[in-house]
């Protein structure tokens, strides 16, 4: 490889580096952005499943509703530093966020199950059923 051509890489790498040190100076650490979970819909002949990535949550930041056939998943995630600790790169998501879902006729509301595990909630609806009751809050187990 010629000097010239290794030159051109080394001052291109230097620039993308100050570029990048640019854009880090210039953005601010404390802005708030948008956390929306990402979710699989997974159907089977019995059954809907919801599966909501949750990184870094517990069960007790997060709430799973049912109201006028939509199930509502909700929460907040957030970033606690201690004494002495400033944030100096923040490229995790945080705040709150609401993810809604319109059930299917055909889906059994009474029949709704949430569990929470490694950082993925899971709820579970059965299909076909009978029941026509409406629980307001869905306990994540």
């Amino acid at each position: 490889m010629s000097n010239f051509k290794v030159d051109i890489e080394n001052q291109l790498t230097s620039l993308g580096r100050e570029i990048q040190q640019f854009v880090e100076r210039m953005t601010p650490s404390d802005a708030e952005r948008d956390f929306s979970p990402a979710c699989d819909i997974i159907e089977s002949d019995s059954k809907y499943i919801i599966a909501a990535d949750l990184p870094g949550m517990s069960k007790k930041q997060i709430k799973v509703t049912l109201k006028d056939h939509v199930l509502k998943i909700e929460g907040t995630r957030e970033l606690y530093l201690e004494e002495g600790e400033t944030l100096k790169r923040e490229e995790r998501a945080q705040g709150s966020f609401i993810r809604s879902f319109s059930m299917p006729d055909h889906a059994d509301s009474s029949s709704i199950e949430a569990s929470f595990k490694d950082g993925v909630l899971t709820v579970k609806i059965s299909k076909k059923g009978t029941g026509e009751s409406e629980a307001d809050s869905i306990p994540i187990n």
